[in-house]
């Protein structure tokens, strides 16, 4: 069998009951040069018995990949490893692509791809058909993730990235006890090296779960402190502006607070601002620990 140009995975935590829509929107696919690459990250659902039903469906060619949990991070550590194709995109396991996603990702990278891309960057969109945040602009044919929101750009984008890429650049870590590190950690470092391709057209459509990342962003601060620092050690390397270098050690700093870490200003590639920023990332800790502690009390009220 000829080597797909694509590899769609997708990392599921307990999602069994979202899973199926993706499955089936990949289905639909009207090019089949793409597998499918699950990383079950430590569920306790059905999970593995539905993709074990898929894969004697023979629709498309599936592999499963069963992990202790690790976090969202960690799963896309396990995909970069098992990853064969020349390009690789998520799709999360509560969201789904366009029946033409895949053919658009394809001729796309095979008209305009080359060694000087990183891969492509297309839009996300929502199940009404809105895209969400901004369009590339007429004359943006290619850009970094970050130089997209410097200049203006807002909103989700869905990355499609070359494997050989992606594998170049340290894997996330993992901290024990944590589930999470940014994902932009990766792209950050691609972003110094590499332009994307833009492509103004919806690779996949997206829904954000109540029990997802995106929702409960205050608890993933409070849950994973080192991981959050690490995170703005990098994009403190990585930034130019002043102003966003000064927001970026707030963040540091409040993650150090919560992480018990002693040593922040010592551990700090930016020692000078760090410190100036010591009283807003004070302020940002107790903003932090107050909706974390206030979300609770909702819970229980409920």
């Amino acid at each position: 069998m000829a080597e797909k140009t694509l590899t769609v995975f997708t990392p599921a935590y307990n999602r069994a009951h979202t899973i199926g829509r993706t499955y089936e929107s990949l289905c639909r696919q009207t090019c089949k040069d793409f597998e499918w690459l699950i990383i079950d990250d430590g569920s306790t659902d059905h999970t593995r018995e539905l993709v074990e039903t898929w894969i004697q469906e023979k629709k498309i060619p599936i592999r499963y990949i069963y992990q202790e949990n690790q976090g969202m991070h960690g799963a896309h550590n396990t995909a970069y490893r098992n990853i064969t194709t020349e390009l690789n995109t998520c799709i999360d396991s509560d969201d789904y692509m366009p029946d033409d996603a895949v053919e658009k990702i394809c001729s796309f990278w095979k008209k305009r791809g080359s060694d000087r891309y990183a891969g492509l960057i297309g839009l996300d969109q929502t199940e009404d058909g809105k895209v969400i945040g901004t369009f590339f602009s007429e004359g943006m044919k290619e850009t970094t993730l970050s130089g997209f929101y410097q200049h203006g750009g807002k909103g989700d984008k869905k990355l499609v990235y070359r494997t050989d890429v992606i594998r170049k650049y340290p894997e996330y870590p993992l901290f024990e006890g944590e589930r999470y590190v940014g994902l932009a950690y990766k792209y950050m470092l691609i972003d110094l090296d590499y332009k994307l391709l833009t492509l103004n057209e919806p690779l996949v459509i997206v829904e954000y779960q109540d029990d997802g990342s995106s929702r409960n962003m205050y608890k993933q601060y409070w849950r994973n402190p080192k991981g959050f620092a690490f995170f703005r050690k990098t994009e403190m390397l990585v930034t130019h502006s002043v102003l966003r270098l000064y927001i970026v050690c707030m963040h540091y700093v409040a993650s150090s607070i919560i992480g018990k870490n002693k040593y922040f200003i010592k551990d700090s590639p930016r020692k000078f601002i760090t410190i100036l920023a010591l009283p807003g990332g004070f302020l940002l800790y107790h903003l932090i620990k107050f909706k974390v502690k206030n979300n609770k009390k909702m819970k229980i009220a409920k």
